[in-house]
């Protein structure tokens, strides 16, 4: 039986991995890869096993309890959860950290080294006084808890106003929807003069920096174990869960973009911010004047 050779017919990956023939008596699992256009990286790929519930309620118990208390590292999430009535051991609460992307802010001794391939940079904001716009942008990502799994969202913020640039959602923390944000942020503003992230492989890879060189913006990375270096977008992702997350059970991806869209839409124009004296992010950022620059502020 001879293999059909795909070539109008749009297929997935899991349905070309299915056409592949282990035993073909003439062609090759290479052949047969190259036939269908499929990666043979691909080909053997081996699915992750899905979250069981518990992990997933588990996940979302640290995600809060980090939330009110980012300095909890693995020991004292784990102590915290205990108290709670969870019989779990440290082991498990560091998996479920690293697949939420959570680190205590608090530093710590013998942190993991980064990427020896990647590039890290100094931390440019100490000392400084941030009191315009464009001065400084900052970017993070966080978890949102499904009803059956997780995604996460991503976001850009310029630091004086607190207004929120661009924001993503994705159901993995790779580069790709990272660097989207970063890209929608400066289609739609001026740029800023620095930009700071933490050491995350999502912002020290060549693509994320390069974007950010290429339109001659200073590089800044929080310290190795120092979250409260990019303090401000710490402070939005606690907005964001109290005031939306946590009050909504989203059934859908779609579902939860909607809702914080309209979030968004609220963080920013009609929210007061104490820091500013009750003004609104859009207010500080001055929005209508950058509406009348003709810059583009809807996707």
């Amino acid at each position: 039986m001879a293999i059909k050779k795909v070539e109008d017919v749009q297929l997935s990956i899991d349905e070309k991995r299915c056409c592949i023939q282990k035993e073909h008596p003439q062609l090759s699992i290479k052949k047969q890869c190259e036939l269908i256009h499929l990666n043979r990286a691909s080909y053997y790929y081996e699915p992750k096993k899905p979250l069981e519930n518990k992990d997933l309620k588990l996940m979302n118990r640290i995600d809060e309890l980090y939330t009110k208390h980012p300095f909890y590292g693995s020991r004292q999430m784990r102590n915290a959860l205990r108290l709670e009535g969870y019989k779990i051991n440290r082991k498990k609460v560091q998996r479920l950290m690293r697949i939420m992307g959570l680190v205590s802010v608090a530093p710590k001794p013998n942190t993991s080294k980064p990427c020896k391939a990647n590039n890290i940079y100094p931390y440019l904001l100490g000392g400084i006084d941030i009191n315009q716009n464009n001065q400084v942008w900052c970017t993070d990502i966080t978890y949102i808890r499904m009803p059956h799994g997780f995604v996460y969202l991503s976001a850009v913020m310029d630091w004086n106003s607190r207004f929120v640039l661009s924001w993503e959602v994705s159901t993995s923390m790779e580069e790709s929807f990272c660097i989207s944000s970063l890209e929608t942020a400066l289609r739609r503003y001026d740029k800023p003069e620095i930009f700071n992230t933490d050491q995350g492989s999502q912002y020290t890879g060549r693509a994320f920096t390069g974007v950010l060189k290429a339109n001659d913006i200073k590089i800044s990375m929080d310290g190795k174990g120092r979250a409260m270096d990019n303090i401000m977008i710490e402070r939005l992702w606690r907005s964001v869960k109290y005031e939306e997350i946590y009050l909504k059970d989203y059934q859908s991806i779609d579902e939860l973009k909607d809702s914080l869209k309209e979030y968004f839409e609220f963080y920013n124009h009609k929210r007061p911010h104490s820091t500013h004296g009750g003004k609104t992010p859009a207010e500080i950022y001055d929005v209508k004047k950058e509406l009348t620059s003709g810059l583009k502020l809807l996707a």
